[in-house]
């Protein structure tokens, strides 16, 4: 009799706990656009947890959404931004307008964050800082003692909406890391 009330508590726990998994993976933290994000993920040499992680905390997975900062898109690329990768990307056509299409959104926020990872030698906080807040500005803070003691690394980030940002992508990567890693 005690065996089986044990046994039923148990089975209970892990009904519980697959179920709040499975609601995690799918309504928490999906994994959305996976066939952009696999593709572009792969064709950028890229982590997709990253990929997914940065839409997460740019979009939660709105394709439509519009930052205060007018960014657009699953991957929030500013016009600017998109103007310019789309020359990198020698898309002869571009309207910023199509910066709310999944597909090319991801394909350009990927590569965007591939030429961050090269130009910040892949250190994670200086590339989601630079997404965040521009490579401009990562690169005055690394030449700035206040900020960086060895000109390489980041002690402080003087822009708290970019120092929380870091801290926000970095926790759901490795949220999807934890869910989807097989």
């Amino acid at each position: 009799m005690k065996f089986k009330r044990i046994l039923t508590i148990l089975i209970a726990v892990l009904i519980a706990y697959f179920g709040f998994m499975f609601a995690m993976k799918k309504y928490v933290y999906p994994y959305k656009y996976g066939e952009y994000v696999d593709k572009y993920s792969e064709e950028y040499e890229l982590d997709p947890y990253l990929v997914l992680a940065v839409i997460k905390t740019e979009s939660n997975f709105d394709k439509s959404a519009v930052s205060k900062k007018d960014a657009k898109g699953l991957m929030q690329i500013m016009d600017t931004t998109g103007e310019w990768v789309a020359k990198e990307l020698d898309i002869n056509y571009f309207l910023t307008s199509m910066l709310f299409d999944p597909e090319l959104n991801i394909r350009m926020g990927c590569w965007y964050l591939k030429n961050l990872e090269k130009e910040f030698d892949d250190d994670l906080d200086l590339v989601l800082a630079a997404y965040n807040g521009g490579s401009g500005n990562v690169n005055k803070w690394l030449n700035h003692e206040e900020y960086s003691e060895d000109g390489e690394t980041l002690d402080y980030i003087p822009f708290p909406e970019t120092k929380k940002y870091v801290d926000k992508v970095k926790a759901n990567y490795n949220i999807y890391k934890y869910l989807y890693n097989k």
